[in-house]
């Protein structure tokens, strides 16, 4: 069930809410305001002169309502029902007996002539909530009862039932409301009340009056929209000055009354939140000063969404020729991973440094630069309350996380004063211990990494490529990455275990080269790491984590290189360590019980200590969420295995996806 529940306020032309109470006064001023507002939306007379019957009585007083009930009818009804009435139904009622046009879809509602037990004729509660399970949501509970023994409302609709149910009752004795019609396709909706469903069904008749306004070319202005235009303008000011939260509450109040404006600037506030759903930008991607901010957002999501997919996404209904063009060349570029945003001014340029941070995996940094050229950010137009845009570039939109969504929303902009917000934490931990850590699901998975001394990651593929022309391929994720590796198997030798490496920073004067899950694996003999020819002048670095994988034991191996020769080496699997060289003590792991092939606990505790002691005696570190979430230069190594020598054997196992009788 829909709960559109919400708080209520006192009664004016900006809120258009009754109080808690829902006294005889708010609701008078709350229905003349309505009737008034409707009687002056409506087209003049048809070409035969006359209004519908139904609409020449209000059309004529300017009420939609009906003579107040009595105490004495009101009373007559409960005693009829055998129940006392909610009090916003009831002060209506003593205000208007019964309502005409509440909202689009229904006509007529009950006065106290009208009211009846729905009673379920139709056997709607076989589908909503459908069979209850062993230990049902109180919702449902409520719902599969509410059928049975609700008051209908409704008197003509277009198939719509207002039902009020005297089983889901709140601490001021108010029922619930539940509408539905069959052809919604969804839930039921609820509502706190009476006098919040009538509260909805006036926000309705406005959404749909701006709709059709919009269609004749005939406006529709009067106190309420004013009021409600006046709310966006403030709400603008709001959201630039980082007050997002108090923009966002009143832009979603204007946009339920269908003010135009309202929702393209609070889907900007709720993209940066990390919200997707329903997020259209409405009115901006069809002008072309906004189009080129937007519609990249709404492209990106369909490409996350929807990856190939070249039908053009419904979100861009609307969009005009021009903008249509573009979307071809912009799909073409999320796929690839090359979109870049740009921006003016000063903020543009840090949109430039901070993508060469996050392309070499420093993406707090990038963070940083982003974050302390907020101030200094400028709307392309008023209508313009954020960088938006950042979130579909290919570099940085990873970065925009909801809580770095709600600094950047909370930092003021455009030249406003303002507190600037507390920095959210880093997302990259220091050192390396993470990479001991379980995955979120829970499992241990092997990797295997070089760490480089004063080489800059351009410089990686002269020393560890596969050949002479090995550079950097464009930055890919992990997911991407692990494609491009199985592409690498067909121009290998078979024995040798070549890499696909994802390239960085590591540190002040250091770099990276790190691949996740090896599809070779760790055999010692034959072991030559590529940090030996990295090493030419220099230091480096290799690691290698191999957890158990039932058979076999884990293995985590460790060995420093330094002007292309090894200078020591470990192997250990937790318990038993071989060495090579004069190893520092430090790096030896704790004695710890003898592990089985399957307990790889011993491992653990000796990768976690070696990585721990390799950062506190070296600047490094790794980037989690670069490795992880974001894009990386990747390169294809040259063999992390030497040749078979003779009298050595190897066996090779390959899968090659096919169809019967197509000969492979």
């Amino acid at each position: 069930m829909t709960d559109t529940s919400e708080d209520r306020t006192g009664g004016d032309p900006a809120s258009g809410r009754t109080s808690d109470g829902h006294t005889g006064e708010d609701w008078r001023s709350l229905l003349t305001r309505w009737s008034q507002e409707w009687a002056d939306a409506q087209p003049g007379p048809a070409p035969e002169g006359e209004p519908p019957a139904r609409d020449a009585e209000p059309l004529r007083t300017r009420w939609l309502g009906f003579p107040p009930a009595s105490e004495e009818r009101i009373r007559a009804l409960e005693e009829k029902l055998g129940h006392r009435l909610p009090p916003s139904y009831r002060t209506f009622l003593a205000v208007s007996d019964g309502w005409r046009y509440a909202g689009g879809f229904v006509w007529l509602l009950a006065g106290t002539d009208g009211v009846r037990w729905h009673e379920d004729a139709a056997g709607l509660s076989e589908y909503f909530p459908g069979e209850l399970d062993d230990d049902p949501s109180p919702q449902d509970v409520l719902l599969a009862g509410m059928w049975g023994r609700a008051l209908q409302l409704d008197v003509e609709s277009d198939a719509l039932y207002v039902l009020l149910d005297p089983g889901d009752v709140d601490e001021a004795g108010e029922w619930a409301v539940c509408t539905w019609a069959p052809w919604h396709a969804d839930q039921p909706r609820r509502y706190d009340s009476f006098g919040t469903f009538m509260e909805a069904m006036y926000r309705e008749f406005h959404h749909l009056e701006v709709s059709r306004s919009e269609r004749s070319r005939t406006p529709f202005v009067n106190a309420t929209t004013r009021a409600q235009d006046a709310a966006v303008d403030r709400a603008r000011l709001d959201a630039l000055g980082g007050r997002y939260e108090r923009a966002s509450a009143a832009l979603a109040e204007a946009d339920s009354f269908g003010r135009p404006r309202a929702r393209g600037l609070r889907d900007q506030i709720r993209r940066l939140l990390g919200e997707t759903y329903m997020v259209y930008f409405q009115g901006l991607t069809a002008d072309p000063m906004y189009a080129p901010e937007v519609v990249p957002v709404l492209l990106a999501e369909h490409v996350r969404m929807r990856g190939g997919d070249d039908r053009l996404p419904h979100t861009l209904t609307g969009a005009s020729e021009a903008v249509l063009r573009t979307v071809d060349g912009i799909l073409r570029q999320l796929r690839e991973g090359t979109y870049r945003y740009t921006a003016e001014g000063p903020f543009g340029r840090a949109v430039e440094e901070a993508r060469e941070q996050a392309r070499w995996g420093e993406t707090d940094a990038a963070w940083h630069t982003l974050r302390a050229a907020l101030p200094e950010w400028r709307p392309l137009s008023p209508d313009h309350l954020a960088p938006v845009g950042l979130c579909a570039d290919s570099l940085l939109g990873g970065l925009i996380t909801r809580e770095r969504g709600q600094e950047l929303l909370a930092t003021p902009r455009a030249g406003l004063a303002g507190d600037i917000p507390a920095p959210t934490a880093d997302l990259d931990p220091p050192g390396l211990a993470w990479l001991a850590d379980a995955d979120p699901g829970g499992s241990r998975k092997s990797y295997r990494f070089l760490l480089v001394e004063g080489v800059a990651p351009a410089g990686l593929p002269a020393l560890i490529g596969a050949d002479d022309t090995t550079a950097l391929d464009a930055p890919a994720t992990s997911w991407e990455a692990r494609r491009l590796s199985s592409g690498d198997q067909d121009h290998t030798a078979p024995w040798a275990d070549r890499a696909r490496m994802a390239v960085g920073r590591a540190g002040p004067g250091w770099s990276f080269a790190f691949e996740p899950r090896p599809s070779g694996r760790f055999h010692e003999q034959r072991l030559t790491s590529p940090a030996l020819a990295a090493s030419a002048g220099t230091r480096a670095v290799t690691v290698w984590s191999q957890p158990s994988d039932g058979l076999r034991p884990a293995v985590f191996h460790l060995s420093v290189a330094q002007d292309g020769e090894e200078r020591y080496g470990l192997t250990t699997d937790g318990t038993t360590t071989t060495t090579r060289g004069p190893v520092p003590q430090s790096l030896l792991p704790p004695s710890a019980q003898p592990p089985t092939p399957s307990d790889d606990h011993g491992h653990h505790r000796a990768e976690r200590h070696i990585l721990e002691v390799l950062s506190a005696e070296l600047p490094v570190h790794l980037p989690r969420f670069a490795l992880t979430h974001g894009r990386l230069h990747t390169l294809r190594t040259r063999p992390w295995n030497r040749p078979p020598q003779p009298g050595e054997t190897y066996l090779t196992v390959r899968i090659v996806r096919g169809q019967p009788g197509d000969g492979r």
